[in-house]
Order: C-alpha cells, then structure tokens, then sequence
C-alpha cells in the first residue's frame, strides 16, 4: 500500500460525498463532477497523460452502473418512469454506447479532454438558462427510436454520462411529461453505463498493467465514490425539496464554465 493511499481514500470519500449531493440536489449527472477531478487525481499520482481522462470517463460510466439504479428505483415508485419508452430507446443505446467506448479509447486523450470540455459548456449553459424544449410532435417511430437511443449512448459513453443531458430534451420535445423524462431517463442511465463499462473494459484489456486499475477503471475511485455519491443523493434530493434551487443551479453553472476551461487549458 502506498504512504499517500488514506489521502487518496479521503478525496475520493469527498468527492463521492458532493457528487451525490449535488446530483441530487440539483438533478444533474454526477459525471460533470467526478471526469475532471477522477483526472486530477490520476495525473497528481503520475498515470500517463494519454490515459488520465479514459480513465475518469470509464470510471464515471462505471459508478453510474451502482448510481442509476437508486435513481431509478426512487422514479419508478413515484410512477415516473415509462417502461415502453425505456424498451424501445434501449436496444439502440446498448449498440451505441459500446460504439463510444470504442470512439473514446480510440482518441487522443486531448481531444477527449476537449470534448468533454464541450460537453460541460452545453449542461452548464441549459442549467443557466433553464430552458425547457416545447414539446412540438410525438416520439418516433421504432427505427427513429433506435437511432435516437444510439446517438445518445455514443455521446454519453464518450463523456462519461448517463444521458440525462440529451434524453431529457428529446423526450420533452416529443411529448412526454417533465417529470415522466427524468425518470424514464434514470432509468436509461443503467444501460448506458453497463454497455459503456464493458466497451471500455475490452477497449484497455491490452493495456500495461497500472496500480489499481484494470484496464480504463480505476478501482478505488469505482467503489468509494459509488457508495458515497448513493448515501448522499437522498439527502441532495430531500433538501431541494424545501428550497429555491434555481439561483444555485446557476451558481453551480459558473462552477462547471470553470471546470470546463481547466479541460481545456490542461
């Protein structure tokens, strides 16, 4: 065991801790959180450049595994989550997220930076904003909905997401109910992050051996944060209920502009 392993306990323990909290406080993806600072973590302790944010994505996907089910769980007792939406979007989010894990070993691990950069911009600017799409036709047909669910699962398995940020706006422009997205979007995160995990664990089983990794997953940061982040979510989720959130989602949003420069700038 290495002298620094209780310090590195300790910040995966914090930042599980927030990123359950804030997740369910705010009703965002955990994966804005846990990608830059999972990649602090790995470079501080001299992983390779090229690898350190594979390894936060794939790790990301991977707690989302343990998260999604929680989330899930809590919609579906409120009747939230619609099951034929879920079977239809599935098949295709399945296909493509084992696609974007290839897509995201595959890149250099700069343009994957920058890509997930990108990708906390869009959320930090809809969680400014606020906007909800207008809800202006039905859901698509079987194909159209294979298509959707493939580019949802690319996208999220590149960032490292459970899909909330593109499956929300596409239901709620097709007609479904606020709420019913969120929940049917919970329940989509549970196939996104297992397709996900498996496509980045194949893509890194011919990587060098490294400490506490398997392949693209680190680990220690897969099991603390996944217990911590499901402790805490419930509380996040109990405290919102009482409050105004909307000054501190865009408070929140000033935070993520941040860390999306330090993507960028690194």
């Amino acid at each position: 065991m290495p002298p620094d392993f209780p310090l590195l306990v300790a910040e995966l323990l914090v930042l599980g801790t927030a990123t359950g909290f804030i997740a369910g406080l705010l009703g965002i993806g955990g994966a804005m959180l846990m990608v830059p600072f999972i990649t602090a973590i790995l470079a501080h302790r001299g992983y390779p450049a090229d690898l350190t944010v594979k390894m936060a994505v794939a790790t990301s996907l991977a707690t989302i595994c343990f998260t999604s089910l929680s989330s899930m769980r809590a919609h579906h007792a409120r009747r939230a989550v619609q099951w034929r939406v879920v079977v239809v979007l599935a098949p295709g989010i399945i296909v493509g997220s084992i696609l974007g894990a290839q897509l995201g070993a595959a890149l250099p691990g700069r343009s994957l930076g920058i890509l997930f950069a990108v990708f906390v911009a869009f959320s930090a600017t809809q969680m400014f904003l606020d906007r909800k799409p207008k809800p202006t036709r039905a859901l698509p047909g079987t194909a159209g909905m294979l298509g959707a669910g493939a580019v949802i699962g690319v996208i999220s398995s590149i960032v490292g997401a459970g899909g909330a940020f593109i499956s929300v706006p596409f239901m709620t422009w097709c007609n479904v109910k606020i709420h019913d997205a969120v929940g049917t979007s919970s329940a989509l995160g549970f196939p996104i992050a297992v397709a996900g995990t498996l496509g980045y664990l194949w893509a890194g089983r011919t990587l060098p051996a490294m400490p506490y990794a398997f392949g693209y997953i680190y680990w220690p940061a897969l099991a603390i944060i996944s217990v911590a982040s499901v402790l805490l979510a419930p509380l996040g989720a109990r405290v919102a209920h009482r409050m105004d959130i909307r000054p501190l989602r865009k408070l929140f949003a000033g935070v993520l502009y941040a860390l999306a420069a330090y993507f960028v700038l690194r």
